[in-house]
């Protein structure tokens, strides 16, 4: 089964939870475990990784806290996905060229990468741009759902 594990999922809500934000916004690491309900003693772990990715900026002190190092338009779902995750794979034959055996012979093993270009295709189209978008809409009451198509 393929499964974002839950860190991802978290660093995932904390990215959004900094892109809902005006531009430059520093809010601190409790206020987005709060708001995104993601446990402190996890919280910590994936805010350092999230900065050693270059996603975020981090600083000490009173009027400190963590701000996004991009703007949300240039950061994928993909590019954070993957920072945690590893590159996304759906079989262990398409992981490096010639583990499998059966590779040149399988019919599966080219629907294998080709399922896998697209799941990374689309989830690299996905900004944080759009997901802040459509989290306004969703607290608007509207699916998010039929603007990603009209913007497809």
């Amino acid at each position: 089964m393929l499964k974002i594990n839950r860190q991802t999922d978290y660093a995932v809500r904390v990215v959004l939870a900094l892109a809902k934000k005006a531009p430059g916004t520093r809010i601190s690491t409790s206020k987005i475990g709060d708001e995104m309900l993601i446990p402190r003693a996890l919280l910590q772990r994936i805010v350092a990784e999230l900065a050693s990715g270059g996603f975020i900026e981090t600083q000490a002190g009173r009027d400190g806290g963590i701000a996004l190092a991009h703007p949300p338009s240039q950061i994928t779902l993909l590019q954070v996905v993957e920072h945690f995750e590893g590159t996304l794979l759906l079989s262990e034959c398409v992981q490096r060229e010639g583990d499998c055996p059966f590779e040149l012979k399988c019919p599966v093993n080219c629907q294998w990468i080709r399922l896998r270009d697209l799941l990374r295709n689309e989830m690299g189209r996905i900004t944080f741009e759009h997901l802040a978008e459509d989290s306004k809409l969703i607290e608007a009451g509207l699916s998010p759902i039929a603007s990603f198509q009209a913007a497809s």
